[in-house]
C-alpha cells in the first residue's frame, strides 16, 4: 500500500464518538404514524368483516378477508418497528387509532358478501391513500423507508383488487 493510500485512509477515518444513527424528524415521525394508525385500523376492520360476513361465497371472502388481516397487521408492525429503528415512538393505542385515523367506521352487524366486499375495499383504497400522500415527503427524508411503503401498497392494491373481484360482472 502506497504512503498516500494510507494517509488517505487516516483522514476518512471517523470517530466512533462522531457516529449517529439517522433519526427521523417530526415530520417524517407524523407522516409515519399516519399510515400506523391507518394499517392497524384496516387489520381491525378486516377481522370485523371477517367475523360478520355472510351469504354467496362467504368462504372465499372469509378466507380473504384473513389475508388482507394478516398484511394490514404485518404492515403496521413493519411501520412501527421502522419507527422505533428511526428513534421515533409509535403510538397504536385504541384510542389513538379510534381518534387519528382516516379510514371511514365499519359497520356493525352481518353484512352480505356483496355489501362486505365494497366496504372493505373502501378501507383498502382509504389506507393507500394514506400511504401515497405521505410517500414523497418520506421519500425526500428517507428513501429506505418510502421503500417499505412502496412494498405495503403494492400488496394492499393487489388484495383490494382480489377482493373486488368478486362483485365484478362481466
Amino acid at each position: 500500500m502506497t504512503t498516500a493510500r494510507r494517509n488517505h485512509q487516516r483522514v476518512n477515518r471517523r470517530l466512533a464518538d462522531d457516529i449517529r444513527n439517522f433519526t427521523a424528524s417530526a415530520e417524517l415521525t407524523a407522516n409515519l404514524q399516519c399510515v400506523l394508525v391507518d394499517l392497524i385500523e384496516l387489520h381491525l376492520q378486516g377481522k370485523q368483516a371477517h367475523w360478520n360476513v355472510v351469504g354467496t361465497n362467504f368462504r372465499d371472502l372469509h378466507l380473504q378477508l384473513d389475508e388482507l388481516v394478516d398484511a394490514a397487521r404485518e404492515a403496521s408492525d413493519t411501520i412501527a418497528e421502522r419507527m422505533r429503528a428511526l428513534d421515533a415512538v409509535p403510538d397504536g393505542r385504541s384510542d389513538t387509532v379510534a381518534a387519528t385515523t382516516s379510514v371511514p367506521p365499519f359497520p356493525a352487524d352481518e353484512l352480505d358478501t356483496g355489501h362486505v366486499v365494497e366496504l372493505i375495499t373502501t378501507r383498502t383504497y382509504a389506507a393507500t391513500d394514506t400511504l401515497r400522500s405521505v410517500h414523497d415527503a418520506v421519500d425526500a427524508e428517507d428513501p429506505s423507508t418510502s421503500d417499505l411503503l412502496h412494498e405495503i401498497i403494492d400488496s394492499l392494491e393487489k388484495l383490494a383488487w382480489m377482493i373486488k373481484s368478486e362483485n365484478r360482472k362481466i
